[in-house]
């Protein structure tokens, strides 16, 4: 059985890397798209339960098959969110076999959610 990690099109940047929070300083033009493209991927009702689904999953690992019932959608529409998620860097996906599995980017979320949090008093 072959395994592969399909990757990315888009990496979150952490913000040490990269950006200042909002509250903080000004981000640069393209920090802005790439951190838009991650927003925007998580302005889904359903993109948002899939991820939560897939972080709650034994190993925080979850495969597409276990992910179409929680969420009461079709394999193709759910595989279509998924896609989203990749692409947007908040999960990775390996493929094995017939199936796909799913697992968080470590620090993605993270980096989302320094970028417009409060700064500390």
């Amino acid at each position: 059985m072959q395994t592969t990690v399909t990757p990315t099109r888009t990496e979150l940047p952490l913000l040490s890397d990269c950006c200042s929070p909002v509250v903080r300083g000004i981000i640069q033009p393209a920090e802005a798209e790439t951190l838009a493209g991650g927003f925007k991927a998580l302005a889904d009702p359903t993109r948002l339960r899939l991820i939560s689904l897939v972080a709650a999953h034994e190993d925080a690992e979850a495969c597409v098959c276990e992910l179409t019932d929680p969420v009461g959608l079709s394999q193709p529409t759910v595989s279509h969110h998924l896609k989203i998620l990749v692409d947007a860097g908040i999960l990775t996906r390996e493929q094995r076999g017939k199936w796909a599995y799913y697992r968080l980017v470590p620090g993605a979320l993270d980096a989302l959610a320094a970028l417009i949090a409060s700064p500390a008093d």
